[in-house]
């Protein structure tokens, strides 16, 4: 599957770029060919999503053929609601078009979803005339669940489900912290989210689910019996990773600079168990052996259904999305 550079190189590979060369606009051309504005055009240049090829004397930008088709797809890619984190990194090449699309496919159905349940609402409320609203607002109540009642459910399914039995009690503790604090205990959640969170009750309750999280936290499961770490110290470290993955993003630093690299050594090492070699590159290969693997289509969507719901656990969703580039782009050089 092609990224976009490879794709850029094909496109440029099949014009005259000498017919296009001299061939420049300027920032309001541009907008009005693409029926854009000037603001979204330098905001796009500040960013530096889209940086213009070069400037007047007096300062002022000049934009090519190229950048203007480069503006067209971003003008795409935003109407198809892609953010533009993800924008970046997919130009940059950083994450393959097949990906970028799945992804966005996942959660535009997710959003289809909520939509359509929604949607049901507000016809059921047209029935009843007069006290509409009050129907509308006793409806979306009943949907709505409280982070008490959310985490009663969480508590009681992986309970009966046996998820953890074996887990010391402290472990417990440790691998709940990050799923109640982005999920559970949102203490207000609109009544898309509370249509979200239903779906995600339904996934949960599947036969199949457990299994398959037991499968995705793999990892976990062979660490905890044999720990390099305390219970108590292993979030601590998890949040310090989550962090430092938020500061990449913010700082848009590719897949294979030696801060990400950094991040990724340390997230090797601290899923590795005590029995196993402190060899960096032994711990790592295991360790990526296992983060790559491919998500079973339920641990897909519970991803998806828990972006929408946490803007948390959307932020720590792009950061695992960093991760595992830093694991490619490692295994990639070795």
């Amino acid at each position: 599957m092609y990224s976009y550079k490879e794709i850029s190189l094909q496109r440029d590979g099949n014009r005259n770029s000498v017919t296009h060369k001299d061939e420049t606009y300027s920032s309001g051309q541009v907008a009005a060919l693409l029926g854009s504005t000037v603001k979204t055009v330098r905001y796009y240049d500040k960013i530096g999503l889209l940086k213009p090829s070069n400037y007047t004397e007096g300062g002022h930008r000049l934009y090519a053929k190229d950048d203007i088709w480069r503006l067209q797809l971003i003008t795409t890619l935003r109407f198809l609601d892609f953010e533009i984190d993800e924008i970046r990194r997919l130009i940059a090449g950083e994450i393959e078009i097949a990906s970028a699309l799945d992804w966005q496919i996942e959660s535009l159905e997710a959003q289809v979803s909520t939509l359509t349940s929604m949607i049901s609402i507000l016809r059921q409320a047209k029935t009843h005339d007069e006290d509409s609203l009050d129907y509308i607002q006793d409806l979306v109540k009943t949907r709505t669940t409280n982070s008490e009642k959310r985490n009663q459910f969480m508590m009681d399914k992986l309970e009966d489900s046996k998820f953890l039995d074996g887990v010391p009690q402290e472990w417990r503790r440790s691998f709940l912290y990050f799923f109640n604090k982005c999920i559970v205990n949102q203490v207000k959640i609109t009544a898309k989210q509370a249509f979200v969170w239903d779906e995600l009750q339904a996934l949960i309750n599947d036969p199949q689910f457990i299994p398959d999280l037991v499968q995705d936290e793999f990892l976990f499961f062979n660490m905890v019996n044999q720990p390099r770490w305390g219970a108590s110290v292993w979030p601590k470290k998890i949040e310090d990773i989550q962090n430092r993955l938020n500061t990449a993003l913010e700082r848009n630093l590719p897949a294979g600079s030696p801060f990400v690299q950094s991040i990724v050594e340390n997230a090797a090492m601290l899923y590795a168990n005590a029995e196993q070699s402190m060899n960096q590159e032994d711990v790592f290969r295991y360790f990526a052996e296992y983060a790559k693997s491919p998500r079973t289509e339920r641990i897909k969507r519970f991803n998806t259904l828990c972006a929408i719901l946490s803007p948390e656990y959307r932020l720590f969703s792009k950061g695992n999305n960093l991760l595992l580039q830093g694991i490619e782009w490692r295994l990639g050089h070795m």
